[in-house]
């Protein structure tokens, strides 16, 4: 009867123990890391302008992430025909609480506009004041190169605000989204192969050789969340 007692005891200090490791178990389990939520804030380069379903640049940079182990989720806030103006008026309902990073991509309108470029200097410096200065969110800086039919000092204006402003507010920065485009061959080659009939708009492989080109500052952008 004794050992009967005992085990009886046994079991319910067993069981008292069984459930204080299980609590506490549950509470040193780690939490799964939230996944990130960059904005890629931008105009028709950025939307998929002509594309299919999945072969724009959002969906195509997604999927690089995805490939490559990096926990982010990019949404798509790019309108076509969009200014630094346009991209400035929505900013703040491209934000939302959940941003942890933006892609910044605008200006391509402003030169088919021939807009003066202390204007798109300024918009973008609003920008980047509020996502960089007021939210202290990471941002990637991704320019343009005007063509030389506006002039020598249209075009060094144009080409140096993207840098000068990413030195300003500390943003990772590339220097041309089409870019990659021209980095293995010539233009006319590159238009040829890369670019739609409307001889302005990345295809889906050019738009591929953009993704492979950016996907390493996206991720050194969701490196920065963890520092910022």
């Amino acid at each position: 009867m004794a050992s009967l007692a005992y085990g009886a005891a046994g079991r319910a200090s067993k069981a008292g123990a069984v459930t204080f490791f299980a609590g506490a178990a549950t509470l040193a389990a780690p939490t799964m890391a939230e996944t990130l939520e960059i904005v890629a804030l931008g105009d028709s380069l950025t939307a998929g302008y002509g594309l299919p379903d999945g072969q724009g640049f959002v969906p195509q940079l997604q999927a690089w992430l995805d490939d490559n182990g990096v926990d982010a989720t990019v949404v798509n806030a790019g309108v076509s025909g969009d200014t630094t103006a346009g991209g400035l008026a929505r900013l703040n309902w491209a934000l939302s609480d959940g941003t942890d990073a933006m892609i910044v991509a605008l200006g391509g309108n402003d030169l088919l506009r021939g807009l003066p470029p202390e204007a798109s200097r300024a918009n973008l410096d609003a920008i980047l004041s509020t996502v960089v200065g007021e939210r202290a969110l990471p941002v990637l800086l991704i320019g343009l190169e005007a063509p030389g039919n506006y002039g020598p000092d249209f075009k060094a204006d144009f080409d140096a605000m993207y840098p000068e402003l990413a030195r300003e507010y500390g943003t990772l920065h590339e220097t041309s989204f089409l870019g990659p485009l021209v980095a293995e061959v010539d233009m006319a080659t590159a238009r040829k192969r890369y670019v739609q009939p409307d001889g302005v708009h990345p295809n889906a492989e050019g738009v591929r050789l953009i993704v492979e080109a950016f996907g390493p500052r996206v991720a050194e952008l969701v490196a920065r969340v963890a520092t910022n």
